[in-house]
C-alpha cells in the first residue's frame, strides 16, 4: 500500500482540537489502507470549500454504495467489511467532527474507490 500526498503550494488552517482531529484522518486513513486492495494507492489531499477547509482521503477499492453513504456511520456498521473491527470508527469518527463544527461525507461513484472528506471551519 501506498500512501501519496501531492505537494502543497501553501497551507490550509482550521479550526478544531489536535487530537480528535488526528484521531480522525488516522481512522480514515487507516480504513482506505485496510479495505483497498492490496498494492492500492491512498491519496490524501486538502482544498478550501467555502468556509470549511476538507481533508480528502480516497483509496482505490470499490467505493460505498450511494444509498448506503449515510448507513456506513451507523454504529457498529461494517458494510461487508472482510476484516475484524467493531463498526465504531466511523461513527466515533463523525461525532468527533461535528462536535468541531465539521463533518465527514462520502463522495465518488461505485467503481471509483472511497472518498472521504472530512471538513471542519477554516482558521
Amino acid at each position: 500500500m501506498r500512501i501519496e500526498q501531492p505537494d502543497l503550494a501553501e497551507s490550509l488552517a482550521a479550526t478544531g482540537d489536535f487530537k480528535r482531529s488526528l484521531q480522525v484522518l488516522v481512522n480514515l486513513i487507516g480504513n482506505a489502507v485496510r479495505f483497498g486492495p492490496e498494492g492500492s494507492t491512498v491519496r490524501v489531499s486538502v482544498e478550501k470549500r467555502g468556509a470549511m477547509a476538507a481533508a480528502i482521503v480516497v483509496d482505490q477499492g470499490g467505493g460505498v454504495l450511494p444509498e448506503n453513504r449515510e448507513r456506513a456511520f451507523d454504529k457498529f456498521e461494517r458494510l461487508g467489511a472482510r476484516e475484524p473491527g467493531t463498526g465504531l470508527g466511523l461513527y466515533i469518527s463523525r461525532r468527533l467532527a461535528r462536535a468541531m463544527g465539521g463533518d465527514i461525507m462520502i463522495e465518488g461513484g461505485v467503481g471509483d474507490g472511497g472518498r472521504f472528506v472530512f471538513t471542519l471551519p477554516v482558521a
